[in-house]
């Protein structure tokens, strides 16, 4: 029973995972996307198309289609997401509300896609006996989910993709106490600040390169909560974020933690202070 659950599979961290799983597993690794169209299989891939976590029936039409395939899921990664900036000058009204398109593709609210998606996912997912006992659920969040490590010297802003990561967040800790008794373990993490389309899409790849100080922030820093540093490949936070899982369970149960400790969380040091360890349990 080794078979991998990727809920958001069609680029980024979602595909490094479905490629690094893939290469070790000795089960078979879904992947799931938003289109309608599937992709080309891998060895050990099985591609699951039309999977929207904005929509109602995601959680039943998967379970479904993996049903038919026999799956018995060890572990399941849900690391749909999208992300988009504001200040207190201009919020969005739309980004937090309504639907927009993004790259000509039609995305719904933030809130949906973080914090209600995922729970129909796990809960028709467990309910059709394909998640096993001892297995793990891990949502994919972020630093900037965590209240208690947002700081003055990044300021505010971002509501709406903040506040998602920080419903995400206690999602997660809720689905750990409902699933706690069937021995599964739900994990929170930040995967870390990587080179992908979406931070492109908002203009952040100018800080893919940056060097700087200990705990100096960039521009970059004061919208997102992260300090001036080198972003990593989807491919080296997918290596991070696979090592992590292999040894959560379910002592671990409802935590948040950061893979790769606290590199590129710029309000670490000011509010937790030096020397801390990697992996980093973040706080709420």
């Amino acid at each position: 029973m080794s078979d991998v659950l990727i809920v958001g599979a069609s680029r980024g961290l979602g595909n490094s995972l479905v490629q690094k799983y893939a290469l070790g597993s000795k089960g078979t690794v879904y992947a799931t996307s938003r289109s309608k169209q599937a992709s080309e299989p891998g060895k050990n891939v099985r591609f699951i198309p039309g999977i929207d976590l904005c929509s109602e029936s995601a959680g039943s039409d998967l379970a479904s289609q993996l049903a038919q395939f026999g799956a018995k899921l060890a572990t399941v990664i849900i690391t749909a997401g999208y992300f988009n900036t504001e200040t207190f000058d201009e919020p969005k009204w739309e980004d937090e509300i309504k639907m927009q398109v993004f790259r000509n593709i039609m995305i719904k609210p933030l809130y949906t896609t973080s914090a209600i998606g995922p729970v129909f996912i796990v809960h028709h997912l467990v309910k059709a006996g394909l998640i096993a006992k001892s297995a793990k659920v891990i949502l994919v969040s972020s630093e900037s989910g965590s209240i208690q490590l947002r700081h003055e010297s990044e300021g505010g802003g971002n509501y709406a993709h903040h506040a998602s990561k920080s419903a995400l967040n206690m999602v997660g800790k809720l689905l750990s106490l409902d699933l706690k008794d069937q021995g599964i373990a739900v994990g929170i993490v930040h995967p870390g600040f990587m080179r992908t389309e979406m931070t492109k899409g908002v203009g952040f790849d100018k800080f893919w390169d940056d060097g700087g100080g200990k705990h100096e922030l960039s521009d970059r820093g004061r919208l997102l909560g992260s300090p001036s540093m080198i972003a990593v490949t989807p491919d080296e936070a997918a290596e991070s974020l696979i090592e992590f899982i292999s040894t959560f369970d379910i002592q671990k149960t409802g935590e948040y933690w950061a893979p790769r400790g606290p590199r590129d969380i710029g309000t670490a040091g000011p509010v937790l202070g030096d020397d801390l360890p990697t992996p980093l349990q973040l706080p709420w």
